[in-house]
């Protein structure tokens, strides 16, 4: 019997728990994130306010949940972006390899990389102004080609077999060989990279946050939690641990997660463990 990989069910396990604090908090939260009640703030941790509360007399637990709903909402949406654009692109160079869509499509990849998604977001709100909306599309632009290249070099590897060449010479198109015996055969890869993704996208969702680019008050965010603390660090300290322990923790469960269903979906891996 085979088991499943440590890193997975760590992984899997401090996700689940983002993830249902998350689902959580859109039906209950121990106190309403807006409310700003200047006699509670600065509260220690316990009784009322489990984990206290912030200069604005704001419950830092309730903070927390929401804050994971809003992390996890922009990198989810982000990601899907990334495979809805970037992988049919890729299985098209791929199909179309050395021609001059293969050229264009790749070569757009090479200007998207050349921005990263922080410079991407700072053109966008320069025109559209901060927002999640604005920080979702930055995040999904720089996923294009990132999806787009793993799904060209996993395709390329499976045009040249034996199958595909009997479904070409049984007069099946590229669109449709793409779409039901290339796509299918890479998705373990893709599985793997859009979780890598993921957690990439809390961080960068947490940056863009942090320097005032992404979530807008009064929805709240990691990376603006961690704004707001630092200049009360040395004082109350605990403003910024949390959220900066919460987005590690976070981070961290999204990469065992991957370096988990990388071993499990990975054939070669699979067999080097029986």
């Amino acid at each position: 019997m085979r088991h499943l990989p440590y890193s997975l069910l760590i992984g899997g396990a401090l996700s689940s728990i983002f993830l249902a604090a998350a689902l959580i908090s859109f039906l209950w939260v121990p106190h309403d994130v807006t409310d700003l009640v200047i006699a509670n703030r600065l509260q220690p941790a316990g009784g009322e306010f489990l984990l206290g509360t912030d200069q604005f007399g704001r419950d830092l637990l309730s903070m927390l949940m929401v804050g994971a709903r809003t992390s996890i909402a922009v990198a989810l949406v982000a990601v899907g972006i990334g495979i809805g654009l970037g992988v049919p692109l890729g299985l098209a160079a791929a199909a179309n390899r050395g021609s001059l869509l293969d050229e264009v499509i790749m070569r757009g990849n090479d200007l998207i990389f050349a921005f990263p998604s922080l410079v991407i977001a700072i053109l966008i709100t320069a025109v559209f102004g901060p927002s999640a909306v604005n920080a979702i599309l930055a995040i999904g632009i720089f996923n294009i080609p990132v999806f787009a290249r793993v799904a060209r070099g996993g395709a390329l590897s499976l045009w040249t077999l034996d199958y595909i060449l009997a479904a070409r010479t049984a007069g099946k198109g590229k669109v449709r060989i793409s779409a039901e015996h290339i796509l299918p055969n890479i998705a373990n890869l893709l599985i793997v990279q859009a979780t890598i993704q993921f957690s990439l996208g809390i961080l960068a969702e947490a940056a863009l946050s942090y320097v005032g680019l992404g979530a807008q008050p009064p929805t709240p965010s990691w990376g603006r939690m961690l704004a707001e603390a630092q200049t009360m660090i040395y004082t109350h300290p605990m403003l910024a641990i949390l959220p900066g322990v919460t987005i590690v923790l976070m981070v961290l469960g999204l990469n065992l997660m991957g370096d988990g269903l990388r071993d499990v979906l990975d054939p070669r891996l699979r067999r080097a463990r029986t």
